[in-house]
């Protein structure tokens, strides 16, 4: 069997991209589960209920990071968002459910877990790998394919948590850094692992915003807000891991990058 992991979707564009080309992914690759990183799909910044139902007429389960937060009202919406995840090791008082078992079209069940990590990163956040053993606990063994959006910013503690994990987890698959690695690789005990993903935003941009607006920010050294999404050329990245659902073992991972003109 196969599922298709695809990395932080920005803004409109992004959201097209992924309705646009998610089912000829599908077809391509005979995937039979699509999981999508959407905490920049508003704007740019988190995301929204009506933007959620966007991407989940296209995907199975829509994933969070950082920006959960950023579209007020939001916490009342994701209550409502069963198919939406949000980082698990929040603080447990907060709206949303860091991790949720869903059923595989294919057959069997496919748990997903979202975890941030704390290696600069801004927001607080209880120990990703104190988290991700209590999950794992918790987990009824029947469910073999377990699959983990590492939302860190360090790709030495992506790589940690991946070969913390190897042989526990189907696939340990960063996200947040907007920029595709070269390191897809299956560990060797069976667990499929990428530093990050990757973006689905403007090919013409930096991580999805305006060229203009990021240089100024840099060159000056002022806060500076970033407020144009980038159009034109979408580029959609991500990665299909090959597994056995029996044993929940990845057997390969391949990334993916594909460009649609809006």
């Amino acid at each position: 069997m196969k599922f298709i992991f695809i990395g932080d979707v920005v803004g409109k564009g992004g959201r097209e991209a992924v309705k646009q080309l998610v089912p000829e992914l599908r077809r391509e690759y005979n995937a039979q589960f699509v999981i999508v990183n959407g905490e920049n799909s508003a704007g740019g910044n988190g995301l929204t209920g009506t933007c959620a139902r966007e991407l989940l007429h296209s995907c199975d389960v829509v994933t969070l990071g950082d920006h959960t937060w950023d579209q007020k009202g939001f916490e009342l919406d994701i209550g409502r968002l069963d198919k939406v995840i949000r980082p698990a090791n929040y603080n447990k008082t907060q709206p949303g459910n860091g991790w949720g078992i869903f059923t595989n079209p294919a057959g069997g069940s496919i748990a997903v877990i979202a975890l941030q990590g704390k290696v600069f990163m801004k927001e607080s956040a209880y120990c990703p790998f104190v988290t991700a053993d209590e999950i794992l606990a918790q987990l009824p063994g029947t469910v073999k394919t377990i699959v983990v959006d590492f939302h860190a910013e360090a790709t030495s503690e992506k790589l940690a948590m991946a070969n913390y994990l190897d042989g526990r987890v189907t696939a340990v698959l960063g996200t947040h850094t907007h920029v595709q690695t070269a390191d897809a690789r299956v560990l060797p005990g069976g667990t499929a692992a990428m530093t990050d993903v990757g973006m689905v935003g403007a090919e013409a941009s930096i991580l999805g915003r305006a060229i203009p607006d990021v240089l100024k920010k840099f060159a000056s050294g002022m806060p500076c807000r970033l407020p144009v999404v980038e159009t034109g050329t979408i580029r959609l990245d991500g990665a299909v891991v090959t597994f056995d659902h029996t044993t929940g073992r990845a057997s390969a991972i391949e990334s993916f990058a594909r460009r649609i003109e809006l």
